[in-house]
């Protein structure tokens, strides 16, 4: 978005339900994507590859020679697939004929979708317009598969002239999403239906107007709700980011300690701190001991409630979680600190900080304090102390989230201090460790890698090689992973509400496999808060899976995708603009959610505001266009960003910076703080929204690069490993 004083959306969070269906055209063949980013590497295909798996990311038009000639092959998995996706994909060209003679007896053949055969047989009928063959054919699919949740699908078409059917699916299906759109059909005729009401509350979060059925049923039948629907309109709010609501609701819900937490929180974020004080004094009363595996418990509430006290009385309570609650005892410390040193006690702060260090140094606050303690004395001009304790926050706290800031500091500062070799040893330390981090970046730039620095890098196009088939969903049933795998993304994410039932806390691989699935469905926003989120998993068992995933490349294409690439590109070479980095600005300014709106009116892909986007478009002689529209918006976008590289001499920081803080604002950061050392005015940059807006951008830039460039990728996997 590119305005002046401005807040982020509220689809950043922490880190940083739209779409229903997937737009074609949104993942490119491979071979389309290296022309369109002028690759000019050849493709070499693995020896084992599914060949239809591959084919299930080429654009329908482009595969339907290649799939007519596997299914004709030998029977073998491959002939199954290829007549199953080539038969999607005549349906979607409304020719069922041929549609129904090529799942002819495929059934038998191909048993993982057996019961989406059918489905898609009785797709063609009904497409035919042949009545008394369409009834035939999803009577058929209810009777071979009545328990198989696909059923849901002819119970709704039976339905629209059968009522019973409805009322069946509704029993029976109550999560599926045609059962959703019974609920809501029923509801236009009739609002106030308890049952429909609480069927949308549990199974419909994904509905864009889901918040409104909330609000009627409570409204309607508020006294009839039991404390498991109000946990799960507390839920609900909660994921839509109604914490106001959520606050109240969970107040009613069963009062476990996450509930009462959340009750608390919620309150908090509302702006009711007397009531979230009081919320928290209830936690900690009704569970004085218990703790929670994700840390939703008593001692987060002491946390909490301190931090709503005044210095003298957050003390004690602090000293309560010290002493009942070890897994936030190093946070309870190192808040103290702070609060000794603001009671005039520095003796008794000093103490408290070398308890922290000395009895949890590997602890998140150890390390958090490390680093206020290396940058205050870099700031003295310390560079030695503030080096050392750089030093120790690697050692002890490797994790934590500024560890890799911390190691290319240690460069910074050795490299100012005239000692060359130590400055190369710590740049390659953070690649090596840290690879996926801004730092990671910088430290390429530093060792001279041909990776774009904060003045080149508009100037580059780098080659970029995609992956050419689905991973394999580590949860969900047969069905659904090879739904997945064939690109048959809406009936994959169909049958994935029905399965996905742990929602509130899922399990490591559930959460990754309904982070892919929203992918599919262009559900970018909370797909990839599905997939960053993992990160904070602090069980020890958890946390281990979740490392382990990070080990895999498929786990950081997802987390790194690219929608509209041919939108992007073509964009992007008319304002001689790096496709990349301008890939990666979308991914931070709006997750590549088209429709999104910011709470000051930011629209798009771009977070193009609509006066400026009406300034550019009148420049450009641009009539009739819309913000929603991903063309237009990458239109008006990529100009802009082209404005505020020209405003500063094609220095893609000041560009960025300014596209997120507006210019006035970054003129005037240039002339305070001088432009000698750009690492440096990265972390001088004051608004705290604009600092971390430039380090994700650059991030995103550098991570799309060490995933998808092949010279980068290979570059630092040999470097990782010869680092060992």
């Amino acid at each position: 978005m590119f305005t002046t004083n401005r807040r982020l959306t509220q689809f950043i969070l922490l880190l940083g339900v739209a779409c229903a269906a997937v737009v074609a055209g949104v993942y490119l063949p491979v071979a389309q994507m290296q022309n369109a980013w002028k690759s000019g590497i050849p493709q070499e295909q693995p020896e084992e590859v599914n060949r239809v798996l591959q084919l299930a990311y080429v654009l329908p038009e482009q595969r339907q020679t290649e799939l007519e000639e596997l299914s004709q092959a030998t029977s073998d998995q491959n002939r199954s697939r290829a007549r199953y996706l080539l038969a999607s994909d005549l349906l979607q060209q409304n020719q069922p004929e041929r549609v129904i003679e090529l799942l002819k007896d495929l059934e038998p053949e191909y048993p993982a979708l057996a019961s989406h055969i059918a489905l898609k047989r009785a797709r063609a009928y009904s497409q035919l317009d042949d009545s008394a063959q369409a009834q035939k054919a999803w009577l058929d699919l209810i009777q071979r598969y009545p328990n198989q949740s696909v059923a849901a699908e002819a119970l709704y078409e039976l339905g629209k002239t059968q009522p019973e059917y409805w009322d069946q699916a509704i029993s029976q299906f109550p999560a599926h999403p045609r059962t959703i759109e019974i609920a809501q059909a029923r509801l236009k005729q009739s609002p106030n239906q308890l049952e429909l009401l609480r069927l949308i509350a549990r199974h419909g979060i994904y509905l864009d107007d889901y918040g409104t059925y909330l609000e009627i049923l409570k409204a309607k039948h508020g006294k009839q709700l039991t404390p498991e629907d109000w946990e799960a309109i507390a839920f609900g709010s909660w994921e839509k980011q109604d914490y106001g609501k959520g606050a109240v609701a969970y107040a009613k819900a069963p009062p476990t300690p996450r509930n009462l937490y959340r009750h608390a929180r919620g309150l908090w974020l509302d702006g009711k701190i007397p009531e979230s004080r009081k919320a928290y004094e209830a936690l900690i009363k009704t569970f004085p001991d218990q703790t929670d595996p994700q840390g939703e418990d008593a001692g987060f509430g002491l946390l909490r409630l301190s931090r709503l006290r005044e210095p003298k009385d957050a003390v004690p309570l602090l000293d309560q979680v010290i002493a009942k609650f070890p897994r936030h005892a190093p946070e309870a410390l190192f808040d103290k600190s702070k609060l000794l040193d603001k009671l005039k006690s520095p003796e008794s702060a000093s103490k408290t900080r070398q308890i922290l260090l000395k009895q949890h140094s590997a602890s998140e606050s150890a390390g958090q304090l490390r680093w206020e303690i290396a940058q205050k004395a870099a700031q003295d001009g310390k560079i030695k102390i503030a080096s050392d304790w750089a030093k120790q926050l690697v050692d002890q706290n490797p994790d934590h989230e500024i560890a890799p800031e911390a190691a290319f500091w240690i460069g910074e500062w050795a490299e100012k201090s005239g000692s060359s070799k130590d400055a190369k040893q710590a740049f390659e330390y953070v690649l090596a460790r840290y690879p996926e981090s801004y730092y990671a970046w910088r430290s390429a730039v530093q060792l001279g890698w041909p990776v774009g620095e904060f003045t080149t890098v508009r100037d580059l196009s780098p080659g970029v090689e995609y992956p050419d088939s689905h991973p394999v969903l580590p949860a969900g049933s047969e069905t659904v992973k090879e739904l997945y795998q064939l690109g048959q993304h809406q009936d994959a994410w169909s049958l994935w509400q029905v399965e996905f039932q742990n929602r509130q806390q899922p399990l490591v691989a559930e959460q990754y496999t309904d982070g892919l699935i929203r992918l599919g469905i262009g559900d970018n926003l909370d797909g990839l808060w599905m997939l960053s989120s993992l990160s904070m998993r602090e069980d020890s068992e958890e946390r281990s899976q979740y490392l382990a995933l990070k080990r895999t490349p498929e786990y950081w294409q997802a987390l790194y995708p690219f929608p509209y690439l041919e939108t992007i590109v073509s964009w992007s070479k008319e304002r001689q603009l790096n496709p990349v980095l301008v890939t990666a600005l979308i991914r931070q300014e709006s997750r590549f959610m088209p429709g999104i709106k910011s709470v000051v009116g930011a629209t798009g892909l771009m977070q193009v505001m609509p006066e400026t986007g009406a300034e550019v478009a009148k420049k450009i002689q641009l009539t009739n266009y819309s913000l929603e529209n991903i063309n237009d918006n990458v239109n008006l976008g990529t100009y802009y960003l082209d404005f505020t590289h020209k405003q500063y001499n094609n220095n893609s920081l000041l560009a960025v910076a300014s596209y997120n803080a507006g210019p006035n604002a970054v003129s005037e950061w240039v002339k305070r703080f001088k432009f000698d050392d750009p690492d440096a005015f990265v972390e001088q940059i004051p608004y705290p929204e604009t600092y971390g807006y430039v380090k994700s951008v650059f991030g995103n830039y550098w991570n799309y690069l060490r995933i998808y460039n092949p010279e980068i990728s290979q570059k630092l996997s040999d470097h990782i490993e010869s680092y060992r």
